[in-house]
């Protein structure tokens, strides 16, 4: 049986790299994004002989997300649920803080994750008397488990994102729907640093600089479809994920890893 899985924010970074490896583990894959053009690049771009369907929509907006739930209710059934799309807007302190962003940060972190989950859970239930299990996994982050100067905004949505989570996997208590949450912590991709500085290179280049092996967005695909694949049985409620150079979100180790004299 071929199992149907949406993911979230697939038009780049862990969206894009979790679509691309769902696909080539057999999965049917429907990306959702807002930016058409990074979803086109997408769809062929799993590997020979396979692809990726694709869905363009803004998650903020509730019309966008009844028509995902009504272009997906045409296909039959879904087992899978990736709500990625998110992202950090600004890094301002709390007494300045630039409400817009932080407005911003809730839409798609919090309220476009309440809504995939809203609009998609009658197709899930369909999809676990179909398999006998359905997943849903949301991407957090450490900034939703470890506050951190800077931060607050990101912070207050990724906490209220993971306080989401946990009271959804109490209300679903009792049905066959794995409810599951990875918390990444430093990902080199091209754009989260990019956009949380408003497009300052400099600035989000520094993040990275010197520091031995951040995670990869490849890293954090692997370790979403390895939890969506293991039996049904198995749920992981949480996975924490960060490179070995950091053990905090405010402690990142720069330069060469070794061992104590």
């Amino acid at each position: 049986m071929v199992k149907r899985v949406v993911v979230t924010g697939a038009s780049s970074g862990i969206g894009a790299a979790t679509a691309r490896l769902f696909a080539q583990h057999g999965w049917e894959v429907i990306g959702v994004a807002r930016r058409g053009d990074r979803l086109a690049e997408l769809a062929g771009s799993a590997g020979p002989g396979l692809s990726i369907r694709t869905i363009t929509a803004d998650l903020t907006r509730q019309a966008d997300v009844d028509r995902v739930r009504d272009e997906l209710a045409a296909l039959g059934p879904l087992h899978g649920l990736v709500n990625n799309a998110g992202g950090a807007f600004g890094m301002g302190p709390v007494e300045s803080a630039d409400l817009d962003d932080w407005r911003a940060m809730f839409e798609i972190n919090v309220l476009g994750t309440q809504r995939m989950i809203a609009a998609l859970l009658p197709l899930l239930r369909d999809g676990a008397r179909d398999a006998g299990v359905a997943d849903i996994m949301t991407v957090t982050s450490i900034a939703g488990h470890v506050a951190y100067e800077g931060g607050g905004g990101y912070n207050a949505a990724k906490f209220a994102e993971h306080a989401l989570v946990a009271v959804l996997r109490l209300e679903l208590a009792g049905e066959p729907i794995r409810v599951l949450e990875i918390a990444p912590g430093m990902v080199k991709t091209d754009e989260f640093s990019l956009t949380r500085f408003k497009g300052d290179k400099a600035r989000a280049d520094a993040v990275y600089d010197n520091v031995p092996d951040p995670l990869s967005a490849d890293d954090v695909a692997a370790a979403i479809v390895h939890t969506m694949e293991l039996p049904a049985h198995v749920n992981l409620d949480l996975i924490t994920i960060k490179p070995v150079a950091q053990a905090a979100p405010h402690k990142v180790i720069r330069g060469r890893l070794e061992p104590k004299a």
